[in-house]
């Protein structure tokens, strides 16, 4: 089964420093999709090695298959249009509705 629309959870504003969860979910897909954020219309890489996540300065822990992008301290680098997609391989992938957050 083809994904649906998901429900992105994108707070518009947050605090320098604090803990941030954008979330991504989909009910209808079968097998389960599989999530990807994008900032300003760019994916964000899912981080794999600390060493090469730290060179590429990322503040984030994105999980694929739960949807969350987590920001651990975030800053005003992180400010910008945020949105993810499902896909699960069938039929086309889902996107939901840009959000801005502001930090």
């Amino acid at each position: 089964v083809a994904p649906t629309t998901p429900v992105c959870e994108v707070p518009s504003s947050a605090m320098t420093g604090t803990v941030v969860e954008l979330s991504c979910k989909e009910t209808e897909g079968s097998p389960p999709s599989e999530y990807q954020w994008y900032k300003n219309g760019v994916a964000l890489l899912e981080k794999t090695g600390t060493a090469s996540a730290r060179a590429a300065n990322i503040t984030y822990t994105m999980n694929k298959k739960s949807g969350t992008l987590l920001f651990n301290t975030v800053t005003k680098n992180d400010t910008g249009e945020y949105f993810c997609e499902a896909s699960n391989g069938i039929g086309l992938s889902q996107k939901c509705s840009v959000k801005r957050m502001q930090v």
